[in-house]
């Protein structure tokens, strides 16, 4: 099935350019697989999926390998393009067919209502437009279709979310690839029209010190039959 399509505009195949941020996150990621426990929180956010699935913001494709066989097929977008290298060779290796798309969150390069589920994971904090992103999330998902989601967001007491917003608004999204740590995931997605299923909140890493970006929440939403 062709994927390219005028969905709600059109961005450049490389609207994300973050090199330096890019490499920091490709190490970080492959050891917080055990070290932070996002292994086991992998497994639980793809658990039971089936049919075609369209991942946004999947980095280096750490992802791939936890989809369930019921996967049919990831369309896997993500716009920049060191990190995407590294997810076409994680989905070499991945027990289901991926295949690895540049585009961007606020204009997915796929057909309407085309995916029985998708999948949102640490991708929120740092889009440009999150209610574009998820209008465009609902765009590409048929009625009914299941989202799931790890996001990170506003949390822990007045301090903490002092220290989030100052951050947001000085030296953290320049320095991490345009992710902002006091946005709030599960009230953009009641607000883009979705579904709330279960979710809960978990700490990143599951075990040691709380920062600025260790409050995420882990669940899942629909797309409602309308």
């Amino acid at each position: 099935m062709p994927l390219r399509s005028a969905g709600s505009g059109r961005l450049p195949s490389d609207p994300v350019h973050h090199p330096l941020f890019a490499r920091y996150y490709a190490r970080t990621s492959v050891a917080a697989e055990t070290r932070w426990g996002m292994a086991g929180v992998r497994d639980r956010l793809l658990s039971g999926l089936s049919g075609r699935v369209i991942e946004i913001g999947a980095g280096n494709g750490l992802n791939f390998a936890h989809y369930p066989r019921t996967v049919a097929e990831v369309v896997a977008i993500e716009p920049e393009r060191g990190l995407r290298q590294l997810a076409v060779e994680s989905a070499l290796r991945s027990g289901v067919p991926v295949d690895v798309v540049p585009g961007a969150a606020e204009a997915l390069p796929v057909k309407s209502e085309a995916f029985d589920a998708a999948v949102v994971s640490l991708v929120l904090c740092s889009v440009r437009d999150v209610p574009r992103a998820l209008a465009e999330i609902r765009r590409v998902l048929r009625p009914g279709g299941v989202l799931r989601f790890f996001e990170h967001g506003r949390g822990g007491g007045a301090a903490m979310r002092f220290t989030q917003r100052a951050l947001d608004r000085t030296v953290w999204p320049p320095l991490a690839g345009g992710c902002h740590l006091s946005r709030e995931p599960v009230a953009a997605l009641r607000e883009a029209g979705f579904e709330l299923g279960p979710y809960r909140r978990v700490f990143m890493p599951e075990k040691g010190p709380r920062t600025p970006a260790s409050f995420c929440v882990l669940g899942t939403a629909w797309r409602p039959i309308e």
